[in-house]
């Protein structure tokens, strides 16, 4: 089933992240530590070496990005990009905090790349694939810019089982009624974490020899308290629900969240979730 209205969506999608940008601005840091793991695969597989010009689309904070601008010094060029202003100050600031010089700022959206045709040598796109209205169009783009034999590396989400931190909060609210189920056909975390997807858009995006794995992040928090904490600086979408309820409705959440991640508590009180991401590479 199509999105019957994919400009209104991407719109909506925009202002979310806009939105979101000063909490991930403040969860720079941990987002750059559960995500490690996950930029080590890409940078591995991305075929980096000194004098590239690298691609980062949807940076958010821009930590994949900034690891690769080490890699290609000296001579080499990071262009950390992503589709809100928000989001690219955010990077800006990071960069300044890390010291990272060798970079260019741009706003850009996965599916219309401002830059020249084979203009870059290496492509990264760290959890924000998913999120494009159409992926295909968007790989297509990536192809694109790639000089010929250039390499893409992305990372997008595995399904709902196999990520639990991701899913509890909303079913809380989800559960309590203050709020329906998402749509399954809108662009969103899981969108390509059917098996074979992933692979199948790279190669409808023109891609070759594409490898596709699974990374496994950590995703721990120190209490319940600490995890709702976060989830409503990086989910626009639970914190507009959450946020504006009454005290006692939002305690009413809270608890429910608690005995949802109730598993996941470990004997010195921290969470400790499963998490999965699939990544990808593969050559222009």
């Amino acid at each position: 089933m199509g999105i019957s209205d994919p400009d209104a969506v991407r719109a909506e999608m925009l202002e979310r992240w806009g939105r979101a940008a000063a909490g991930w601005g403040k969860r720079a840091q941990r987002v750059r530590e559960f995500g490690l793991p996950v930029s080590a695969w890409m940078l591995d597989h991305a075929g980096l070496q000194p004098g590239l010009r690298v691609l980062e689309l949807a940076a958010g904070p821009g930590e994949t990005g900034f690891l690769a601008a080490e890699l290609i010094r000296p001579g080499g060029t990071l262009v950390c990009s992503d589709a809100t202003d928000e989001m690219l100050e955010v990077a800006r600031a990071r960069a300044q905090e890390l010291g990272i010089e060798n970079v260019e700022f741009k706003r850009i959206e996965l599916e219309w790349i401002d830059l020249e045709t084979a203009s870059v040598d290496v492509v990264l796109c760290k959890w924000g694939l998913m999120f494009a209205v159409d992926p295909e169009a968007a790989l297509r783009e990536m192809r694109r810019v790639l000089r010929p034999g250039g390499r893409v590396a992305v990372a997008v989400w595995d399904g709902p089982p196999a990520n639990p931190w991701a899913t509890i909060t909303t079913r809380a609210l989800v559960e309590l009624g203050y709020t329906t189920q998402p749509d399954p056909d809108a662009p969103g975390m899981f969108a390509l974490a059917p098996p074979g997807r992933l692979q199948d858009v790279l190669e409808a995006g023109g891609f070759v020899d594409v490898v596709v794995e699974s990374v496994e992040p950590p995703r721990t928090f120190d209490s319940v308290e600490a995890y709702i904490a976060e989830t409503d600086d990086l989910s626009s979408m639970f914190g507009d629900v959450f946020d504006p309820l009454a005290d006692d409705q939002r305690a009413e959440v809270i608890a429910r969240i608690g005995q949802l991640a109730e598993p996941y508590v470990k004997r010195d009180g921290v969470l400790r979730f499963p998490a999965r991401t699939l990544v990808a590479a593969a050559d222009a």
